[in-house]
Order: C-alpha cells, then structure tokens, then sequence
C-alpha cells in the first residue's frame, strides 16, 4: 500500500474544496477489502456486545451514500430506497464479505462521480433532507457522505478485529 489517499496530491477531476471528500472516500474504498479479508458469513453477520455487524456496516455505507447524494441533487427518496434502508440490518446469504464490499465500493465510485460533476457555484445551494426536511447545502451533504461513510468504517474495522478474534457471538 502507498501514501494514503490524501497525502497523494490532488484526485483528477476534482474541484480543490472537494478533495477531502474524495480523499476520505478513497481511504475508505482502499481499505474495505483489506479490513474484511477472511471474514466467514458468520463473523460477517455477528453482532458482538450487540455492536452493529460488518455486513451492516457495508448495506449501510452503500445506501446511506446513496440515499446522501440523492438529497444532494434535491431529490426525493424512491421507495426502493426507503426499502433498502429496512434491510439493511437483516443478515444476507453471501458467503463472505465480497460482494457486499463492491456494493460498498460502486457506491464510493458513484459517489465520486457525483463529486466531480459538482460545480463549485453550487456548494451553498440549500438542500432539506427527509421527512423533515432539515436544512442543509450540497456541500453539507457531501461532507457528511465522507465522514458518516469514515465513521462506519470505523466500527466495522473494530467489529471485524473483534470477529476474527473469536470475540464475536452471533
């Protein structure tokens, strides 16, 4: 493994306020296959202490990334993503952590994507999110795409130690 993502230079395509975005997500896209490596469908799923499991942690990231950038655009959740979210505890039938980190990964790609085609002049642009509608901009919601995203890697690295341990009752 190289220099970390943000001690790489600048992310291509990226405007110069967003590049801690960007940076943060490709930590994450990086480091997913390295941390849930080995992981069983039974560590994947296993809730040690009640802790929230790794293959939770990875339906998260992708929808909430998802769900994020769709308030960022100003639109309103479909029902499919609302249905996603329901889902997103209840234990899968992968027999590891795989596919779920390319869903996880295809989230961070899009979300880059997103990152690129945003223009600087839209950073302030008021945006609610949910039912609510709490205020925010579009920058608000890129920001917390990357370190909401940061923070559930967080645990899952926590959690998968703690699984592969053999700490982790399911």
């Amino acid at each position: 493994m190289g220099e970390e993502p943000w001690l790489s230079g600048p992310v291509p395509g990226v405007d110069p306020y967003l590049q801690p975005v960007a940076h943060a997500l490709l930590q994450v896209r990086e480091d997913l296959p390295r941390v849930t490596a080995g992981l069983d469908h039974r560590q994947l799923w296993a809730r040690p202490g009640g802790a929230a499991s790794v293959g939770f942690h990875l339906r998260h990231m992708a929808g909430s990334i998802d769900r994020l950038l769709t308030y960022a655009r100003s639109e309103a959740l479909t029902d499919a993503q609302k249905a996603v979210a329901r889902a997103e505890q209840a234990p899968g039938d992968a027999p590891d952590p795989g596919p779920l980190v390319l869903l996880a990964q295809a989230a961070i790609d899009f979300a880059l994507a997103q990152v690129r085609a945003t223009r600087r002049e839209s950073l302030l642009e008021r945006r609610t999110v949910g039912r609510a509608q709490l205020p925010t901009t579009v920058l608000g919601l890129l920001f917390h795409v990357a370190e909401h995203t940061q923070r559930h890697t967080g645990q899952l690295i926590a959690t998968a130690k703690t699984v592969r341990d053999g700490g982790g009752a399911a």
